[in-house]
């Protein structure tokens, strides 16, 4: 910093006569720093920005500059450094000292959202709630406010708190139509309609959506779910086998044992004979996640890696020591719900385990699991062989519906081999035994029984051990013995 000499002591009086000129220098001293920073960040010279707005925060802190120069360094730490840690040291100095700046609003709203990637259960919940609340109680014209009602919505989407959360959705895109977080709002808002059980609203509100922002790719996301509801819930063709399945491949698995539909409509297969789970692009495989001898189950993390599941431990990619799961051996299936925890089931076990992120586990009562899978409203479907029973189990565990092995179904069957769910909430069971024999049933997300087929009648001969439900509506089958896949569409 420069000092004057100690000799040069300029009158009082002239000091009062240059200070507004020296305050106007200041201020356009960091108007120039703040535009340098920028400059700077426009060519990915991401060093020299940040330096300049550190310069700029530090040098002139009165300046309404400050705030703007304390904002970019926070989005700088979450997009570029890919430290959201980082980031709350510039939100929180601007939280408290510039809780007035016009940039408050966005800096709330994202220490909101980074808050948010701690949330492990629902009591977590409150403090990324509590800043968004603060947006739309402080700044209620601010454009941030859109944003901040689509993040309350999906809090409490998360709590199952239905009508809190349509609310928020609707007020979201309806107060800012050419927001660019409308369209996400849109899509939640019908989903939540869903599970409300309004359907017709449900299918006009995502038709809506795509012809108001056609080009966005949440249009592409419902135009799916809109197929593939239309196609389950109010059409209900016959299944038709349409063979082997990408069309021409045959014999070109290792036992197959394990599919898995991932929420990009791509495939997971986990070959039985070489250990390993493939991704399937095309008609190309390509090995994915850790490898694991007689996989129960798969899961992709919230990270986006692949777990293996063995009849007594987990196997995380990056890993290479399996951690065994409490006291069980006879694990049958595994998914993760919207909090990050890996709910696991036992066939052998009265209860249904759950792995926290952290680390900590804990069981909630439950009769012994055959399968299980993720539903998209929040909570886990199961079927329970002994109960003779397929349950639709909330967030804690508790059965929100049942369904009767049988029931609405021409015959009874005995056993569910396999359950697979998809993300506009439709529920797959692969099933045998009883007179029904082998074959497949679809169940709504209410437990309506919507489709079912007998593989005896569709011509399907083989050892079927796992299913997928794809974009299209059509089901995925795995055929060991055979070692294919097969399309019922």
């Amino acid at each position: 910093m420069f000092v004057l000499p100690s000799w040069y002591r300029p009158a009082a009086s002239l000091i009062c006569i240059l200070a507004p000129g020296l305050q106007a220098q200041d201020v356009d001293l960091a108007e120039r720093l703040y535009q340098s920073g920028e400059r700077a960040y426009a060519t990915k010279s991401y060093k020299e920005a940040v330096d300049t707005w550190a310069q700029l925060v530090q040098s002139n802190p009165t300046s309404a500059f400050a705030p703007k120069a304390l904002l970019k360094l926070a989005q700088h730490q979450v997009e570029i450094e890919g430290k959201p840690e980082g980031a709350f040291p510039f939100l929180d100095r601007l939280k408290t000292e510039y809780i007035k700046s016009p940039e408050a609003a966005d800096a709330l709203l994202l220490r909101g959202k980074l808050l948010l990637l701690q949330v492990n259960r629902a009591g977590d919940l409150k403090d990324p709630m509590a800043e968004f609340n603060r947006v739309l109680d402080l700044y209620p014209d601010a454009p941030a406010c859109a944003e901040a009602r689509f993040e309350l919505g999906r809090a409490w989407k998360r709590q199952g708190q239905w009508g809190r959360a349509l609310q928020l959705f609707l007020d979201a895109f309806r107060l800012r139509l050419d927001d660019h977080i409308a369209p996400q709002a849109m899509l939640e808002a019908a989903e939540v309609m869903d599970l409300m059980g309004d359907l017709p609203g449900c299918l006009r509100l995502m038709q809506d959506l795509r012809l108001q922002y056609p080009e966005r790719p949440e249009a592409r996301e419902a135009a799916w779910r809109m197929a593939v509801r239309v196609k389950h819930r109010i059409q209900r063709p016959p299944f038709k086998n349409e063979g082997p399945w990408p069309a021409g491949q045959v014999k070109w698995l290792k036992t197959p044992l394990l599919l898995y539909g991932t929420a990009d409509g791509g495939l997971l297969i986990y070959q039985n004979s070489l250990d390993q789970a493939f991704r399937l692009r095309g008609k190309e495989l390509i090995a994915a996640g850790p490898t694991a001898s007689g996989a129960r189950a798969m899961v992709p993390s919230r990270t986006g890696k692949l777990w293996l599941l063995t009849k007594n431990a987990l196997v995380r990619e990056g890993s290479s020591t399996p951690v065994a799961i409490g006291n069980l051996n006879a694990i049958s299936g595994a998914a993760l719900d919207t909090w990050g925890q890996l709910w696991i089931s036992d066939a052998k076990t009265a209860s249904l385990t759950l792995l926290a992120a952290d680390g900590t586990s804990k069981s909630v009562a439950s009769p012994p699991a055959q399968a299980l899978a993720a539903l998209t409203g929040g909570g886990m479907v199961i079927a329970s062989d002994s109960d003779r029973k397929v349950l639709f189990l909330d967030q804690d565990g508790r059965p929100r519906h049942s369904v009767a092995y049988g029931q609405n179904l021409p015959a009874a069957f005995r056993y569910v081999t396999a359950l697979c769910t998809d993300g506009a909430g439709q529920v797959a069971a692969l099933v045998d035994g009883g007179d029904f024999g082998e074959g497949i049933v679809i169940f709504g997300p209410d437990g309506t029984v919507l489709r079912q087929g007998q593989f005896k009648t569709l011509g399907v001969n083989g050892r079927i051990t796992s299913l997928a439900l794809d974009h299209t509506g059509a089901l995925i089958l795995c055929d060991r013995r055979n070692d294919v896949l097969l399309r019922l569409n």
